[in-house]
């Protein structure tokens, strides 16, 4: 299927973040997408698969979001495309059950990404990795990843050491990559080691990288004088509130079980095939397929066969 007439619709800056801990999240290690990734799709779903490729990790993934956002679609299309796409294998709904170092417990739903169709056994067997891992703070209250990060050790090498490169942190790559998104807002090098430890402190109080970035690029002044300056003035004053003390340490995944996507019900009360229920399974069977392969929305359905 060759990608013709695709909807130019791609994620902006205003592209809302999920909550510290939820939204978009990779599932496994992935190669650089190729056209190839979703020529199995509908045209609505290789839409749909295209602009959530390209939304940054956390963003906000509920179907009247991507909806708000994704001019090309409504509710109701972005929906049927968001199971199009968990029952080719692209998406999986996944609650976790946390414990927390106060002792104290809670339930979280994580939606978790592959560019790569998985198999359903596939998405069972990463399912089950889950479970178990260590949250650090460091990584945000409530993230889970499905892998520890492992250090690889290097191949001693022979002849003289190459310098090393000094290790940059997070809010220093944050900082470089605001030329990127805002050219006006491009910083040196000595910028980005000023503002270094202001950036910092916004992620240490919760602020996800794409927050940070949106700060110091929406709204800017026409011309921008010194994108430093106006950094620095933004960093201070607009500093989010330090969080609360309760909760903000370690954190263990203590059961995982699978979720729908089409709704709330999990494992716990109904078959999970797929990635879906069995209900939200047979709508999604009934809807009607046009020969382009583009489904027809649910709101020219009959009554009965249109999403709950």
């Amino acid at each position: 299927m060759a990608y013709a007439d695709l909807s130019p619709a791609l994620p902006t800056s205003a592209h809302p973040m999920a909550n510290p801990g939820y939204g978009k999240r990779p599932a496994g290690d992935q190669d650089p997408s190729v056209e190839a990734d979703f020529a199995h799709l509908s045209r609505r779903g290789t839409h749909i698969a295209l602009f959530i490729d390209a939304l940054e990790e956390g963003a906000a993934m509920g179907y009247k979001t991507l909806a708000k956002h994704h001019p090309g679609h409504g509710q109701q299309g972005c929906r049927a495309a968001l199971k199009e796409l968990t029952r080719a294998g692209h998406l999986r709904r996944v609650k976790e059950h946390l414990t927390l170092e106060d002792g104290s417990m809670r339930w979280v739903t994580r939606t978790y990404w592959s560019r790569i169709a998985r198999s359903e056994a596939w998405w069972a067997e990463f399912v089950r990795s889950v479970d178990g891992i260590d949250v650090t703070a460091e990584r945000r209250a409530g993230l889970a990843r499905a892998r520890a990060a492992e250090a690889e050790e290097e191949p001693p090498s022979a002849g003289a050491p190459e310098p090393a490169e000094p290790a940059r942190s997070n809010a220093y790559k944050t900082l470089a990559r605001l030329g990127v998104v805002e050219p006006q807002m491009t910083l040196s090098d000595a910028e980005c080691v000023a503002l270094e430890p202001l950036a910092a402190e916004w992620l240490t109080r919760g602020a996800t990288p794409g927050h940070l970035i949106r700060t110091l690029t929406a709204g800017l002044p026409q011309p921008v004088h010194s994108a430093g300056a106006l950094a620095r003035n933004r960093l201070e004053k607009k500093m989010p509130p330090k969080k609360a003390a309760k909760g903000t340490g370690r954190a263990r995944v203590t059961r995982v079980i699978m979720a729908c996507m089409g709704c709330d019900e999990d494992e716990r009360t109904s078959p999970i095939v797929d990635g879906l229920c069995r209900e939200c399974s047979r709508e999604e069977q009934l809807e009607p397929v046009l020969p382009d392969g583009m489904k027809v929305p649910a709101t020219f359905l009959p009554a009965s066969r249109q999403y709950r």
